[in-house]
């Protein structure tokens, strides 16, 4: 069977350790593609060198020619300025728009039939931004946020009651930023609600330190920020929709007036496939948390005002 291929657009921190993660997992093959030509093409072949000793057999490459990301399956954009102590991801968003609308320009053509994962901040605004670039259909864009917020949750919840983060579900809706909405009611643990586990006290600790557990690795960090978690969450989206496993998890998707919400790019709970996004989820939500999503949302289409 042929092998896929993956190109991902930047080659950053985040770019190069998706790339490790996806050969590693053995997804496909990789073209690392950024404009600073001979970063992608050492990061790539380094890569590459590591095969015999992980036993992977993809191929990676590093390339600027857009041509050589032709036919890809799926095309991930990380490509743009990481925050700094002290900025929101919003903070991002006059740069970053620029750079992801170049990106998009120049690959997308190549590679019309492609699933198109935005990673880039502030990704929700930059995934309504690469759907209008690239001309795809609304269900093959999707944006990184909620897969990465609910991981970060499912971890603290996890550490605050010292056991396996394997048994720990969590949930977070809305936009990729500060008003992203953590629903308590939708976590368990080993099946139990969290709810009945932990004080309120606590559990409102945990939702603070979700909403600011990006800006937590980046004044930790001083000079970039967090790759490791935003690298496997979107290698967990990618092999949902390479295996076509009809995975449910929470990603920003196109909303067409689920949860009242139209025309937007906004952290929905999706089922994702071979197709992309195959249907939004519409849970029942309590009116403040219905409320609080509605916020979120309107605060993503300000940025896309702006954008």
């Amino acid at each position: 069977m042929k092998r896929a291929k993956i190109t991902i657009a930047g080659s950053g921190n985040v770019g190069a350790t998706i790339a490790h993660l996806t050969v590693l997992k053995g997804l496909g093959d990789v073209v690392l593609y950024d404009i600073m030509t001979e970063a992608a093409q050492g990061k790539a072949l380094d890569l590459q060198e590591s095969g015999p000793v992980e036993g992977f057999d993809c191929l990676v490459v590093g390339t600027s020619q857009p041509s050589d990301t032709a036919n890809s399956d799926i095309i991930i954009v990380t490509a743009g300025m990481a925050r700094k102590p002290g900025m929101s991801r919003d903070d991002l968003l006059d740069t970053n728009v620029n750079i992801v609308k170049q990106v998009v320009r120049e690959i997308t053509p190549y590679s019309p039939h492609a699933l198109l994962i935005v990673v880039t901040n502030p990704s929700d605004v930059m995934a309504q931004v690469a759907l209008q670039e690239s001309g795809y259909a609304p269900e093959k864009v999707i944006g990184l946020g909620g897969v990465l917020d609910s991981t970060r949750m499912r971890s603290f919840i996890a550490l605050e009651l010292g056991i396996s983060c394997e048994d720990v579900g969590a949930l977070v809706l809305g936009g990729h930023g500060d008003g992203m909405v953590p629903l308590i009611r939708y976590s368990q643990a080993g099946g139990v609600p969290v709810e009945k586990l932990l004080d309120p006290e606590t559990l409102e600790s945990i939702v603070e330190r979700t909403r600011h557990g990006g800006a937590e690795i980046v004044h930790l960090l001083k000079t970039g920020s967090a790759y490791y978690a935003p690298a496997s969450s979107v290698v967990a989206m990618m092999e949902a929709v390479l295996k076509d496993k009809k995975a449910v998890m929470p990603v920003s998707a196109y909303v067409k007036g689920e949860y009242g919400i139209a025309d937007l790019f906004v952290g929905v709970p999706v089922i994702l496939g071979r197709f992309g996004v195959e249907k939004i989820v519409e849970l029942d939500l309590l009116p403040q948390e219905r409320q609080d999503l509605m916020n979120s949302a309107e605060a993503v289409r300000k940025g896309f005002g702006q954008a």
